[in-house]
C-alpha cells in the first residue's frame, strides 16, 4: 500500500480528472483535491451554452456526485490554497490549514481578462467564469435592455448565441475569433450570428463604459455610444500562476512544464489551462486552454505518479456549439499557407481543411462531425497528412483514411 499523498490544487475540470484518474490507475495513496468554489467538481462548458439558456440545471453540470468521493477515497478540502512551501513539501491554506504532500499538481486554471477602462467596475458589466456568474447572467437577462458583448470568441458568441435575445458584439479585431478560427469559419459565424439577428461591431475597440452606479453606455474608440444595462465581458483569460511564481517556479504564458508536465521541482506538476508545455503539434511551447488538454494532461500526470510516465503529446480539440452552428476543431491552426473547404458551405454544414507547406495541420468541421472524428483519427495514423495524398481522394478525409487502412 502506498503511504504517498498526491495534492491537486485546483477543483475544475483537470483537477478532478487528475484525481480521477489515479484512482483509476490504482493509486492506493492518498489523494486530496483543494478547490475554492462551494459544492463538488462541475463542468465549465454548459454554462455558456445550455445552462445559461436554461436547458441543463446544476445536476447537469456536476462531473460526480458527492459519494463518488467517498467511494473512491478523494478528499474534498474547500479553501484557497495561500503558498507553497516546496522545502517543507506543503501547501498553506489562507483559513491558516497546512497540507503536506510527496506529490503537488498544479491544476489552478485561469481566471477571465479585466477590461482595462473606465466604468469596467459598474454594476450591470459582468463576466463568465464559474457557475456563480452564469447564474448572476441568467438572472440579468431577465430585466436587461440593451446588452453587448465585448469580444468576439467562444464565450462571447457562445452567450449571444445562447442568450434567448438580440445582442451587440463588439470585437477589436476585424473579424470574429481571430485567434482560434481559418478567416472562412470567421466569416460564416458572423453571418450565422447576422442571421439571428446580432448586431457585429468588428475592429473597434471599447474606449470606456458610462453610467450613474449602473452601466448607461459603451463608448467606441471611434466615438459611438451604444446604449447597454448589461455588459458581458469576454475578452479572454489569463492563467492563475501566482502561486508558482511566488514559490520560484518558472512562469512564462503559464507555468513552465517538461514533455512530462512537470515543473522544474520534481515534486511539482502542472496541468489545464495554467501550463505551458511542448506541445507536439505547435512545435513550441503552448498553453491550451480546452476540456480535452485538461482531461488528457490530468490522465498523463495520474499516469505517471502511478508509474507510467510518458511524454504528453496528444492531439489538440475544439469545439463549441452556437445554436446550430457547432464547431469542431482538430489541430492546432497556426500560420496556415493553403486551405480547402469541403462540404455544402451553403447549408452550414462543411469542413475547412488548413495546411502549412502542403502539410495538413487542423480541420475545422461546422455541423460535420464524421469529418471531425475523421481528421482526429487521420491525425493519430499519420501526424503529417501531406496535401497531395488528400487531394488524390478529393479531399474526402473519410476515403482518404479508408485507403489508408486498406493499405
Amino acid at each position: 500500500m502506498s503511504t504517498e499523498t498526491v495534492l491537486v490544487v485546483g477543483g475544475g475540470q483537470s483537477g478532478f480528472q487528475a484525481a480521477a484518474s489515479l484512482r483509476d490507475k490504482g493509486f492506493a495513496g492518498r489523494v486530496v483535491l483543494v478547490g475554492d468554489e462551494p459544492g463538488v467538481p462541475y463542468q465549465r462548458p454548459p454554462l455558456s451554452k445550455a445552462y445559461l439558456a436554461g436547458s441543463a440545471g446544476v445536476e447537469q453540470l456536476v462531473l460526480r456526485p458527492e459519494d463518488y468521493f467517498a467511494e473512491k477515497e478523494i478528499e474534498l478540502v474547500r479553501g484557497r490554497v495561500a503558498a507553497i512551501d516546496r522545502d517543507a513539501a506543503e501547501v498553506r491554506l489562507e483559513d491558516g490549514t497546512e497540507l503536506s504532500y510527496d506529490h503537488l499538481v498544479l491544476a489552478t486554471g485561469a481566471r477571465n481578462r479585466a477590461l482595462p477602462v473606465p466604468g469596467a467596475d459598474l454594476e450591470g458589466v459582468l463576466t463568465l467564469r464559474t457557475r456563480a456568474d452564469a447564474d448572476r447572467l441568467r438572472a440579468s437577462l431577465d430585466a436587461a435592455g440593451d446588452v453587448v458583448v465585448i469580444g468576439g470568441g467562444f464565450i462571447g458568441l457562445e452567450f449571444a448565441a445562447h442568450a434567448g435575445r438580440p445582442v451587440t458584439v463588439v470585437e477589436a479585431q476585424d473579424r470574429l475569433l481571430a485567434r482560434v478560427a481559418s478567416p472562412e469559419i470567421s466569416e460564416f459565424f458572423a453571418e450565422h450570428h447576422r442571421a439571428a439577428g446580432h448586431t457585429l461591431l468588428l475592429g473597434v475597440g471599447v474606449t470606456a463604459l458610462h453610467g450613474s452606479g449602473r452601466v448607461e453606455s459603451v463608448e467606441l474608440s471611434d466615438g459611438r455610444r451604444l446604449p447597454a444595462d448589461l455588459v458581458v465581458v469576454a475578452v479572454g483569460v489569463l492563467p492563475e500562476t501566482a502561486l508558482a511564481e511566488a514559490a520560484g517556479l518558472e512562469v512564462r504564458n503559464g507555468v513552465v512544464v517538461d514533455e512530462h508536465l512537470r515543473t522544474e521541482d520534481p515534486k511539482i506538476f502542472a496541468i489545464g489551462d495554467c501550463a505551458c508545455f511542448p506541445c507536439v503539434q505547435a512545435g513550441a511551447a503552448t498553453r491550451l486552454e480546452s476540456v480535452q488538454n485538461a482531461v488528457d494532461q490530468a490522465r498523463s500526470v495520474a499516469a505517471a505518479i502511478a508509474g507510467e510516465p510518458a511524454r504528453y503529446d496528444s492531439l489538440p480539440w475544439f469545439w463549441t456549439d452556437q445554436t446550430g452552428a457547432k464547431l469542431q476543431i482538430a489541430g492546432i491552426l497556426g500560420a496556415a499557407d493553403r486551405t480547402v473547404v469541403t462540404g455544402d458551405r451553403d447549408a452550414g454544414k462543411f469542413s475547412v481543411l488548413s495546411f502549412r507547406d502542403d502539410v495538413l495541420i487542423a480541420v475545422e468541421s461546422v455541423n460535420r462531425a464524421p469529418d471531425h472524428i475523421a481528421a482526429r483519427r487521420l491525425f493519430a495514423a499519420d501526424p503529417h497528412p501531406a496535401y497531395a495524398d488528400l487531394e488524390a481522394s478529393s479531399f474526402d478525409l473519410k476515403a482518404h483514411l479508408k485507403s489508408r487502412t486498406a493499405a
